[in-house]
C-alpha cells in the first residue's frame, strides 16, 4: 500500500521512524512518502517531502510571524496529497497543520488515520468532533486518553507508547560513562543534562534563566542537548563561557548518562522518567504566548510524567516561577543526597509500568493494516 505520512516535529520524526518500520514488517508492499526529518528519511527511501525544520512553528505571535509561510505549506501539501493519492493518510501529532490535513483528505475520499492525537484533552477541546468528523480511526499513546476519547464516542485504539520502543534500543546500546565524556570532549564530572526545547521560543526563554547553575553547582558539567533544526550560533549566545558544553543528535545517550535533568515540557520529560532521570520541568516563552496559553489550557499539570500519573512526581517551574532560586532549590532536591530523589525515582517505577512492554510501533502498524484490508 502508499502510505502518506505528515510529523512536523522533531518527536514526530522519532514516532513516525518507528512507525514506517512496523509497516513494513507488516506490509511487505509498503510504500512511502512523508514529510518529517532524517530518521523517517533513513526509513523512507528518500521520498522526504519536507523536513519538519522548515514546518515547526510554536507560540500564537509566532505563528501570526509566519504565517505566509504556514499557509504556503499548506497549499502546496494538499496539491502533493492529490497528486499521488495514497491509500491511506497517516497524521502523525502537529494538530494545526494536521487536522487541515484530514479534512481535505477525508473530502477527497482519501482514507486518514491520525497516531498520537492532539491533547485536546488540555486545550482546544472543540478539535475533537474534527476527529470525529475527519478521522476514520485515531492510535492514542497515553493510558488515560482512553477513557477520554470513550466519552466522546470515539473508540481510539492504544497498543502501547512507541517512546518505549526507542528508549529500549537505544539503551540496548548504552555505553559507559568515561566513553560517552571522552567522545564528546567532556570534563570528567557528573551531568546534568539540560534540554531546553526544540523551538527557538522555548530556547531563548530556558537557556538565559539557568546559566547561573553552573556556577552554583561547579562539581557537575552541564550539558545542553542540541536539537537538530537549531543552528549551534543560536546556543553559543548563551553558551559563550566554558560552563556548558552541548551534544547534538545524542538526547537519549545524554539522559542515560546524567544524574539529574531540567526539560523543557514536552515528550523529553517522559523520555527522561522512562530512562530514570530526575529531573525539573521548565516552561516559559513570549509573554503573550504564554498568557494566551495560561487561559487555554485546561490539564492541572503540563509535563506529561505528572499528567499520565495524575500527581506532581516532578517539579514544573512556569514563565515567572521559573527564577534564580527556585531553580537552584529544586535541582539540589533531586541531585544524590536531596529530599525528593527517592520519591521520584520510586514513581518512575510505577510509570514504566503504566505504560506498557515494547512493541507497541509493530502492534500499530499490525492495527493500521488490519484496518485498511
Amino acid at each position: 500500500m502508499n502510505y502518506y505520512l505528515i510529523a512536523g516535529e522533531a518527536s514526530g520524526d522519532l514516532h513516525g521512524s518507528n512507525l514506517m518500520r512496523g509497516l513494513r514488517q507488516a506490509d511487505s508492499a509498503a510504500q512511502f512518502r512523508f514529510w518529517g526529518g532524517d530518521l523517517m528519511a533513513a526509513q523512507g527511501d528518500g521520498n522526504l517531502v519536507k523536513h519538519y525544520k522548515d514546518t515547526a512553528v510554536m507560540g500564537f505571535l509566532e505563528v501570526l510571524s509566519k504565517l505566509r509561510t504556514v499557509l504556503r505549506n499548506i497549499r502546496f501539501c494538499k496539491k502533493d496529497i492529490l497528486a499521488h493519492r495514497p491509500d491511506v493518510l497517516i497524521l502523525i501529532d502537529y494538530p494545526g497543520f494536521n487536522l487541515r490535513m484530514a479534512k481535505f483528505a477525508k473530502q477527497h475520499g482519501i482514507k486518514v488515520f491520525y497516531y498520537i492525537a492532539p491533547k485536546v484533552w488540555a486545550w482546544k477541546e472543540k478539535r475533537v468532533h474534527r476527529l470525529k468528523k475527519y478521522v476514520d480511526k485515531l492510535f492514542i499513546i497515553f493510558p488515560f486518553e482512553v477513557d477520554y476519547f470513550k466519552r466522546w464516542n470515539i473508540d481510539a485504539c492504544y497498543a502501547g507508547n512507541p517512546l518505549v520502543d526507542s528508549i529500549g534500543e537505544r539503551l540496548a546500546q548504552k555505553e559507559t560513562f568515561h566513553t560517552f565524556i571522552e567522545r564528546n570532549k567532556l570534563p570528567d564530572k557528573p551531568v546534568v543534562a539540560v534540554l531546553p526545547g526544540s523551538r527557538m521560543m522555548e530556547i531563548n526563554y530556558v537557556l538565559p534563566r539557568i546559566l547561573f547553575l553552573a556556577k552554583q553547582f561547579p562539581d557537575y558539567r552541564f550539558v545542553v542537548a542540541g536539537a537538530p533544526s537549531i543552528d549551534e550560533a543560536q546556543y553559543k549566545k548563551y553558551l559563550h563561557n566554558d560552563l556548558f558544553s552541548i551534544v547534538y543528535n545524542q538526547t537519549c545517550e545524554l539522559l542515560a548518562q546524567a544524574t539529574a535533568a531540567i526539560v523543557a515540557s514536552g515528550t523529553a520529560t517522559l523520555e527522561a522518567a522512562l530512562i530514570g532521570v530526575p529531573q525539573v520541568v521548565c516552561y516559559g516563552g513570549n509573554e503573550i504566548s504564554y498568557q494566551v496559553a495560561k487561559r487555554l489550557v485546561r490539564t492541572k499539570y503540563i509535563s506529561l510524567v505528572n499528567l499520565i500519573m495524575d500527581a506532581p512526581v516532578v517539579t514544573e517551574l512556569i514563565q515567572h516561577d521559573m527564577n534564580e532560586k527556585n531553580l537552584q532549590s529544586e535541582l539540589s532536591a533531586i541531585l544524590p543526597g536531596g529530599a525528593k530523589r527517592p520519591t521520584v525515582l520510586a514513581q518512575y517505577d510505577q510509570l514504566r509500568a503504566m505504560m506498557g512492554e515494547r512493541g507497541a510501533s509493530q502492534r500499530v502498524a499490525k492495527l493500521m493494516c488490519n484496518v485498511t484490508n
